[in-house]
């Protein structure tokens, strides 16, 4: 029913914000043609500074074959969005009302053979199908921000959709250069971001008991675990960390501290003085940097990474 994923030459993505406009630039980089969808034109200053700031780190990162900006074509007709898509990356705001309508209206523009993905990050797809006329091509395809640099697609069918479909999607983002992760079932957050959230609600508690600052947590995120994540992930971190007894040793040895109160899983009460010590913390970061210089050189971080890993991994 669906067609070959590699014969897909034509993408249509739509959403002007970040993530729409990190994925259209993603594709082009691919060397797909890309049909941007923007509820207006007045977004399209916005979303070619996006496009134009992906497209910098894509380039020192290396373009495949074919790829250009001028295979970009922009619209705010969905109707005229949608004609000739081969695949559709949803990227639409995070409204469920808005989300609904919308997959009412591709689901009965678009071909059935046509795979829709959508980026939401706290939605899902058995929510987003409810009005969806052909549910079963429907699934989620969430991408870590920024999409055009960070390979991780999050994959997942809702109630109404066809396995065939998630299989399909699977094989496709791969083939676009994605690392899809397909997963047993739907849940909230998805895998990536619960495990962000935990991180993050961790943080929150440490700032709020005056244990650390904002910096100090970066600086001991950024220095211990996220390198060595970025080899190893934490599973395998843990497993490798304890020797030739591997995983079995860590939870033998070291099972019991579980039980010690290392961790405050409970989001902590976001009061106003919670709030203020977070934004003072990392305006201080952050100091009198602008947001765009500090969005190029998180990329041209992530991009030496993403090279050293590239060499790493082929020697």
């Amino acid at each position: 029913m669906y067609p070959n994923p590699n014969a897909i030459t034509r993408v249509t993505s739509l959403g002007a914000g970040p993530i729409g406009g990190g994925w259209a630039a993603h594709f082009l980089a691919r060397g797909y043609d890309v049909t941007a969808y923007l509820h207006s034109a007045a977004e399209t200053p916005a979303f070619m500074g996006i496009l134009n700031t992906a497209w910098r780190s894509l380039t020192d990162l290396g373009l495949a074959p074919g790829a250009s900006l001028d295979r970009l074509r922009i619209t705010c007709d969905l109707d005229d969005a949608l004609e000739g898509a081969e695949f559709v990356q949803e990227s639409a705001p995070e409204r469920l009302d808005i989300k609904q309508a919308l997959y009412a209206r591709m689901g009965a523009i678009l071909s059935p053979s046509v795979v829709i993905g959508s980026s939401t990050s706290g939605l899902t797809m058995t929510e987003i199908q409810a009005d969806c006329p052909t549910p079963e091509r429907c699934v989620i395809g969430h991408p870590f921000n920024p999409p055009y640099l960070l390979p991780l697609v999050e994959i997942v069918g809702g109630k109404r959709t066809a396995p065939e479909a998630v299989q399909w999607a699977g094989a496709f983002y791969k083939i676009a250069g994605k690392a899809p992760l397909l997963m047993k079932k739907e849940i909230p957050g998805f895998v990536a971001t619960r495990l962000q959230e935990a991180l993050w609600r961790e943080a929150l508690h440490i700032v709020a008991n005056g244990e650390a600052t904002p910096e100090d947590i970066d600086i001991a995120l950024m220095n211990g675990p996220a390198p060595r994540m970025v080899a190893q992930g934490q599973c395998m971190a843990f497993h490798v960390a304890c020797g030739a007894g591997g995983m079995a040793t860590n939870l033998d040895q070291f099972g019991p501290t579980l039980k010690l109160p290392w961790t405050r899983l409970d989001a902590p009460e976001l009061t106003q003085e919670l709030r203020d010590r977070m934004v003072d913390g990392c305006n201080a970061i952050a100091g009198d940097q602008h947001f765009e210089d500090m969005a190029a050189q998180r990329d041209r971080e992530i991009v030496a990474v993403l090279r050293a890993l590239r060499q790493a991994r082929s020697g």
